[in-house]
């Protein structure tokens, strides 16, 4: 068997220049450098180490990447972990005060398309309806891994893996006015801001200097920010937000103040969801230390006993690494 290493060589626009993410620490347990080669060649498997990027056989074997949206019903399993009031890949500040939330695997957590989103996830003992804040790298499209308090509504924990349904919820009740947070590092060179308060998944961001002249588009980060890597000048901003079922607001006002929550008076949609400029406030003074350049808590395994079955029709899935997986020869 012949050995293979690939390394992307990739420019990094996605984060301000003096914040670039370190390498990541995630390992894997089972992988153990000396024995690759050996265990590759039982399995009859081929390994491609890849730095930052995913493995190449992804290139063949592609996801159809899409968040639940719609009326639709999905059927699938579900177990749960514990965030640890961290507000997950999503970049939330925080966990829901409910503590009621749902990470999704990569193809349905869709590059954070999904973020902000909420489900209807129906199991054995009933109904919940959990904010979508976190990606479960580890989960298999169907597969939801639930908050330990979300879990705890629709099934006995001590099961640990339960069958269930789910629906996005289209339009549910929103939590207040939409908010802007400008990342730390943004600058009139490098632009990038985070939408709170949206309801329903959004389909884009666009932003313009004051309240005239042309709209630059912004492109979505995996951690959930929306980024002109070339930056949208010193503000205030106007800022336009779309979400996927056709609802558009927006707000001017909007300063170019890194750290800092800005609480407008416009909703996503509802009454008051007009075209307007109100001013955004702040409602928080910048943190004293930066916060992780891109927010991601540490998880744990799925807390699922390894006796557990996957659920009927359910695919299995491959360990998850952070630069190393396993593809099918």
């Amino acid at each position: 068997m012949t050995d293979e290493s690939a390394v992307d060589i990739t420019i990094d626009l996605d984060h301000a220049p003096e914040e670039r993410p370190a390498s990541s620490s995630r390992s894997v347990p089972w992988l153990v450098a000396t024995g690759v080669t050996v265990v590759a060649a039982a399995l009859g498997l081929t390994l491609t180490l890849r730095s930052g990027s995913a493995p190449a056989c992804a290139a063949a074997r592609p996801l159809a990447a899409a968040p639940p949206t719609g009326n639709a019903t999905h059927s699938g399993k579900a177990t749960f972990y514990d965030s640890k009031g961290a507000g997950g890949n999503c970049s939330n500040p925080a966990a829901p005060a409910n503590r009621l939330y749902v990470a999704l695997g990569p193809s349905e957590y869709s590059a954070a398309a999904a973020c902000g989103g909420f489900l209807d996830v129906t199991g054995p003992k009933g109904t919940v309806r959990v904010l979508i804040m976190d990606q479960c790298p580890e989960c298999a499209p169907g597969h939801l891994d639930l908050s330990r308090e979300a879990f705890a509504r629709i099934a006995d924990p001590v099961q640990g893996l339960v069958p269930v349904t789910y629906r996005a919820v289209v339009n549910p009740p929103l939590p207040g006015p939409l908010t802007f947070r400008m990342k730390e590092g943004a600058s009139q060179w490098w632009f990038a801001v985070r939408i709170g308060n949206h309801g329903n998944p959004l389909r884009s961001v666009e932003v313009r200097q004051g309240d005239s002249g042309a709209w630059q588009s912004a492109a979505r980060q995996d951690y959930n920010y929306w980024l002109i890597a070339s930056g949208a000048g010193p503000g205030p901003f106007s800022i336009r937000v779309s979400d996927v079922y056709g609802n558009r607001v927006t707000v001017g006002g909007v300063r170019l103040a890194p750290g800092q929550v800005q609480n407008s008076v416009v909703p996503m949609y509802g009454r008051g969801a007009v075209a307007a400029t109100p001013r955004a406030s702040a409602s928080a003074r910048p943190p004293n230390s930066r916060p992780a350049v891109t927010p991601t808590p540490a998880r744990r395994p799925v807390e699922v006993a390894k006796a557990s079955a996957p659920a009927t029709g359910t695919p299995t899935t491959q360990p998850a690494g952070a630069n190393a997986r396993w593809c099918a020869g």
